[in-house]
């Protein structure tokens, strides 16, 4: 417990609580300042259905980034899933300067429609019914989900999970107090 200089006490799920609260809010308003100014230069229609899901990849990205920032490097999926953002970046960085936009735009979509009918013709243990998998194929399925998963023994996987899934309850604990409060 550490004190505050106001005489509160906080603990470490409270600190990290408001760590990511303030890291999420100056991306919400980065976002914000950037598709202002993009929409400034540009004449296309800001609530294009393209434009929302964007937009939604980029919060979504700031929320995980936020997340993995406030807890800090020391557990194994905070790492992970900054490398893996911190390599996204990158490629992107570098698709951006190699193609034009409208290339990039016409293949998501591409990709889009491929992942989703592939995903329609699956076995129902592939899709996630996961009353149909054996132990070791719920294992490799927790493997994929827990950002760094692949790379840990059982304990460790088991241990990551919870952590994972506490910081996830507080990111939409934390989301939903942001939209109440700018709601009203």
């Amino acid at each position: 417990m550490t004190n505050s200089p106001k005489g509160f006490t906080l603990n470490n799920a409270d600190s990290c609580r408001v760590k990511f609260a303030r890291r999420f809010l100056r991306s919400l308003i980065e976002i914000k300042t950037r598709q202002t100014n993009y929409n400034n230069n540009l004449s296309s229609s800001p609530s294009s259905s393209s434009e929302i899901r964007r937009r939604s990849e980029r919060i979504k990205l700031k929320a995980y980034s936020s997340m993995a920032h406030a807890v800090g490097p020391r557990k194994a999926w905070t790492r992970a899933l900054l490398l893996k953002l911190h390599n996204r970046a990158k490629r992107h960085r570098f698709r951006t300067r190699k193609r034009s936009s409208l290339a990039m735009v016409l293949k998501k979509k591409r990709v889009f429609r491929v992942k989703n009918h592939a995903n329609f013709y699956k076995p129902a243990a592939e899709r996630g019914n996961y009353s149909v998998l054996n132990s070791d194929e719920k294992t490799e399925k927790l493997r994929e989900l827990v950002p760094g998963g692949k790379a840990m023994d059982i304990c460790s996987l088991l241990e990551e999970t919870a952590h994972f899934i506490k910081c996830l309850a507080m990111q939409v604990q934390v989301m939903h107090e942001i939209a109440d409060q700018l709601s009203n």
